[in-house]
């Protein structure tokens, strides 16, 4: 926690109520979807997640992974939403191998 307060300027703006809202209505959505046509992308995909990702559920990163035929999954530990940037280091060298 000690790390929200490190950076003093040229911090983000606040996220509306009405952006929190979208997001929250298109993370539903996307449970609501037919997934079936997944299976036909050949694009690679790296799904990376927390393992306690409570606004997109982590199993859904799973599943989203093993539907995609060239996926390759990154599950951080003890991480929520936020596991990439927590885990910014390993993430960005696996980012990196990923785009080689």
């Amino acid at each position: 926690m000690s790390r929200l307060n490190e950076q003093k300027g040229d911090r983000d703006a606040a996220v509306s109520n009405a952006t929190i809202g979208a997001q929250l209505a298109a993370i539903h959505a996307w449970g609501q979807g037919d997934p079936s046509k997944l299976s036909e992308s050949h694009h690679p995909v790296l799904v990376a997640n927390g393992d306690a990702d409570v606004m997109a559920p982590t199993i859904n990163s799973f599943e989203l992974a093993r539907r995609l035929p060239n996926a390759q999954l990154s599950i951080f530990p003890n991480a929520g939403h936020g596991g990439i940037f927590q885990y910014h280091a390993v993430f960005g060298k696996q980012a990196l191998n990923f785009l080689r």
